[in-house]
């Protein structure tokens, strides 16, 4: 989040978004590392807790995350920030951390 802030000049709420694309820190090696990290927190939560129903929600959370990202957040940026995020998307995953292909 200090990311969106001190480097993108906003927040990550929808009211206040970055107003520079944010390709550093932990976005240097996957574009969604705030859902991973909630998504990974939820699915921690569910093995401690050994809670199918904890468990079906990471599941939910994952997939409408997804869904959100796909259908709404990437079609925004590409809108935004152009051929700066198309660049930015050809050297990151979406999901899966990489090391950045410069």
């Amino acid at each position: 989040m200090f990311t969106f802030v001190f480097i993108g000049k906003g927040t990550p709420a929808p009211f206040d978004p970055p107003r520079k694309l944010v390709i550093r820190g932990p976005y240097r090696f996957v574009r969604n590392p705030m859902y991973i990290g909630a998504g990974m927190t939820l699915a921690g939560a569910a093995l401690y807790y050994e809670s199918l129903s904890v468990f079906i929600y990471t599941c939910l959370f994952f997939l409408i995350t997804h869904l959100f990202v796909v259908l709404y957040e990437e079609p925004t940026l590409r809108r935004i920030f152009g051929d700066e995020y198309e660049a930015y998307c050809r050297r990151t995953t979406r999901w899966w951390p990489t090391r950045s292909k410069k």
